[in-house]
């Protein structure tokens, strides 16, 4: 029990105790917490953030026991490393305080331990806490808690795990009005829509913690980027330069090898351990489905300073304090400014200390982009992030959670959901909706009565079994992907050591005897039995690469508007960086074949061949909205007359092929192909929308309870999973069709899948844009990649190579002047496209580089026609 106030002790008092001065945004946030208020914290990484709000919470604590501040995180990977950091101070301030962490990864002993004793600080996760508000005894475990710190807020605020938190924040004020939230974040747009989102109304306290930590963005450069290139183009060009950057590594360092998705993160480990041999032991691999004692190693010698190198995907990225770590690579674009900033601070994670990251171009355009995202990074445009809108699958799921954690009163806990910023536009209908169904099943499942999981008890709604409690326990959270399975080594009757997981999707496509390569290993697919693939080390020298899902990442607005800037300056002249003097050659060709895209045009593309007629528009809008664009527009194109339409789409415009020619001009000059209204209608009848709200649907019948994924070692597998889903989704179509979740599935379609908000305005600037029109007598060098990528979907790797080498020769002799010096294109195209799709090529393949002369500047005599 607590029993009052215990002496004060000032935070700055542990800051002379290190030899160390207190900065002025930490003093700052001492005040503010001090006086009751709660607020974000917005300062640059490694600068002392966690110190900040920690000794804050500290300088309000309460003598006794008791749990009195809990620390969010949204990585359980992030629970130790901040745990230690909190234990730190209490020697000095409060050495009767003791600091807990709960989560997944949380032995059952522990957790036990904790609740005949809870720590007086406990670090865990949405998940967990949501956990802890299902116990009968919530109420008075967590009634007591004066502050709650939610670490790299970024992180949660736009997806349903950020709604969950709300929820939880929700319920932890109703307990106790004066309870303190501080959320922490490095790398966010809108502060005060983002502060006011974290703590419920906007009289929060902003502070900005503005260091002069020096940032360091620096591009390593290809010998030879070449005036065509294609995603991966410059793979195997850019080991070499890697490799050497690696080697400059200062002993009892560590350099990070960021990639965006963990099939990069594979092919890179292993080109670079080809590379250099003697490094293994020193060069190790790091991602989110390699087993955790994998994860823990890694972490631990990059802490002690004895990995050279980690190549890592976004399981780096946050808050794990890696002193060692002496510079970043990137390899490819970040796609992001917030990202790029995020992972520059993995270095130099100390105040004081220059944070630097290089990027690694993959293809030349990724050098117009590297350029671009300096200068947005020093100019802070950082995206904005913002909170889903009242989903009702996380609202289903918390009203069981309360009715599991002492139960609830329908108008006290509407009252209460609506206080957090997701909800606050919540109707009494949608609400009630939520409560039926949650009590009956909705129209269509009254008579099964494992969907009856609440019950009106003594006046408060209560879930009424131990089965449905169980169920519902074992299924808390909004984390839904693919379904993984353990990857074990098989020792003749399976029962071998555990690797990590994978997909499951990917394993069904494999027969015995594949090999794949699986953290930096080469491994044999021997049997699948209990969700569980067994494999063993292979004696094949190659392997595929498990292509997890999620591997396109669209880069952002703020990063596209950088990009269309740098490409206007570069119309015009300027290529006083060094990324755009080695694009100048790729950049020129384009200008000379076709056009530059500049700030109020729009750049139009055709182009006829063998194939049909071939559209290329390039709207800068980023992939997800180049996905609706393109099907909206070949809908338009269908509409006037019938044919046949394939698409490709990529970061900077979208490929629309034609079967039969179409009268391109008629269509630019009514201006159809651009309206914006009946937006919706025209997408949704552009679209397989039913597919695509049906593969929605999947997620939100998991998070709200529809769907059980399985007991603790009987999981269910993903077939069994989609077909759960599947006949719900047909059921609720075909005798309740007025179920809000269906409602929702096709919102969330429309809203994350195609991004249909920032297509309207697409769609709208497109229209205020003057049309630069160019027929191509051959492919540009902004239109081949567009077109590889759709050949990349269609053909098998052999056949693409032969189809690619195709394209560069027609291409080269299109751009004229300097093609005839250069070396046959299959010198560069064979080993950087099988480096991109495979693991087949020899890292020495690199070093065999044509040298391509820079295009000449006389006029070609298949210069395009432009009106």
């Amino acid at each position: 029990m607590t029993t009052g106030p215990m002496p004060s002790i000032a935070p700055g008092d542990w800051f002379v105790a290190q030899g160390w001065r207190p900065h002025k945004f930490q003093r700052q946030v001492w005040a503010a917490m001090q006086a009751g208020e709660s607020g974000l914290l917005h300062a640059t990484t490694g600068s002392g953030k966690t110190l900040a709000v920690w000794l804050g919470a500290l300088q309000r604590a309460r003598a006794g026991g008791g749990m009195q501040v809990l620390w969010i995180t949204p990585m359980r990977a992030l629970a130790s490393d901040t745990t230690r950091a909190l234990q730190e101070p209490l020697a000095l301030l409060r050495p009767d305080w003791r600091v807990g962490q709960r989560s997944g990864d949380t032995p059952s002993a522990e957790r036990a331990r904790q609740e005949k004793r809870w720590p007086q600080a406990l670090v865990t996760t949405p998940e967990s806490l949501s956990l802890m508000l299902t116990r009968a005894a919530a109420q008075a475990e967590l009634s007591g808690l004066h502050c709650v710190v939610v670490d790299e807020w970024h992180e949660l605020i736009a997806n349903k795990r950020g709604v969950q938190v709300q929820l939880a924040l929700a319920r932890l004020r109703r307990w106790n009005p004066g309870l303190v939230v501080w959320g922490l974040s490095a790398t966010i747009g809108n502060l005060e829509e983002a502060m006011a989102t974290l703590v419920g109304h906007d009289r929060g306290t902003l502070v900005r913690g503005r260091l002069d930590k020096p940032l360091i963005v620096d591009t390593l450069l290809p010998r030879e980027p070449g005036r065509f290139s294609w995603g991966g183009h410059l793979g195997a060009q850019m080991l070499e330069p890697v490799v050497e950057e690696i080697a400059k590594t200062p002993p009892g360092a560590s350099t990070l090898v960021f990639t965006n998705v963990r099939s990069q993160a594979e092919i890179w480990y292993q080109l670079i351990l080809k590379a250099r041999p003697d490094w293994a032991g020193e060069v190790a691999i790091h991602h989110g489905s390699l087993d955790k004692s994998v994860r823990d190693w890694v972490e631990a010698g990059l802490k002690a300073g004895t990995l050279k190198a980690v190549v890592a995907t976004s399981s780096l990225d946050l808050g794990v304090d890696f002193l060692p770590v002496d510079r970043v690579l990137q390899i490819g674009s970040a796609k992001g400014i917030a990202r790029l900033l995020q992972r520059a601070g993995r270095s130099g994670h100390a105040p004081g200390r220059a944070s630097r990251i290089t990027l690694v171009p993959t293809n030349t355009l990724e050098l117009v982009e590297a350029a671009s995202a300096r200068r947005a990074a020093l100019a802070g445009q950082v995206e904005s992030r913002r909170s889903p809108v009242k989903p009702l699958d996380v609202l289903v799921q918390h009203l069981v959670t309360v009715a599991l954690g002492g139960g609830f009163d329908s108008e006290s806990l509407r009252a209460e959901v609506r206080s957090a910023p997701a909800y606050a536009t919540l109707s009494d209908d949608e609400f009630d909706w939520c409560l039926r169904f949650c009590e009956r099943g909705g129209d269509s499942l009254s008579a099964y009565p494992e969907y009856h999981r609440i019950a009106l008890d003594q006046g408060l709604w209560r879930v009424p079994s131990r089965a449905l409690a169980m169920r519902h326990r074992l299924q808390i959270g909004t984390i839904t992907a693919d379904a993984t399975m353990q990857l074990r080594w098989w020792g003749g009757g399976g029962g071998g050591g555990t690797l990590g997981s994978i997909e499951e999707g990917f394993i069904a496509r494999l027969k015995a005897g594949n090999c794949f390569v699986y953290a930096g290993r080469l491994l044999e697919y021997v049997r699948t039995q209990d969700m569980v693939a067994y494999v063993r080390k292979a004696q094949k020298k190659s392997g595929i690469v498990p292509a997890w899902a999620g591997s396109k990442m669209p880069f952002s607005s703020e990063l596209a508007d950088a990009v269309q800037t740098t490409l206007d300056g570069a119309a015009q002249g300027d290529f006083f960086e060094p990324e755009l003097q080695a694009a100048e050659p790729m950049l020129a060709t384009q200008a000379r074949l076709s056009a530059l895209p500049r700030r109020g045009t729009l750049l139009v593309e055709s182009f006829t061949s063998r194939e049909g007629q071939h559209l290329f528009v390039y709207p800068f809008a980023g992939r997800t909205v180049h996905i609706g664009l393109a099907q909206l527009v070949a809908w338009r194109l269908a509409a006037q007359a019938p044919n046949s339409f394939s698409l490709s789409v990529n970061d900077y415009g979208f490929e629309v092929l034609a079967v039969q020619p179409f009268d391109l001009d008629a269509a630019l000059a009514d201006g159809d192909l651009w309206r914006s209204t009946a937006l919706q209608s025209d997408v949704l009848a552009s679209l397989n929308s039913g597919e695509l709200a049906q593969r929605r649907f999947r997620e939100i019948a998991r998070v709200a309870g529809l769907v059980f994924s399985g007991y603790p070692g009987v999981p269910k597998s993903l077939r069994q999973v989609q077909a759960s889903s599947s006949l719900f989704f047909e059921v609720f179509r075909k005798y309740d069709p007025g179920n809000r979740l269906l409602g929702q599935a096709e919102s969330e379609v429309l809203a994350q899948e195609l991004d249909i908000a920032e297509l309207r305005r697409t769609l709208q600037r497109l229209q205020r844009l003057a049309p630069v029109r160019v027929t191509l007598a051959s492919p540009s060098p902004f239109a081949l990649p567009l077109m590889i990528e759709r050949l990349r979907e269609q053909l098998t790797t052999e056949k693409l190579k032969d189809r690619l080498l195709r394209l560069i020769a027609e291409a080269e002799t299109g751009a004229g002047a300097g093609a005839a010096e250069s070396t046959s294109p299959a010198g560069h195209a064979v080993p950087a496209l099988r480096e991109d799709l495979s693991l087949e090529s020899d890292p020495a393949d690199a070093a065999a580089k044509p040298r391509v002369r820079r295009a000449s500047s006389r006029r070609d005599r298949n210069r395009p026609t432009r009106r």
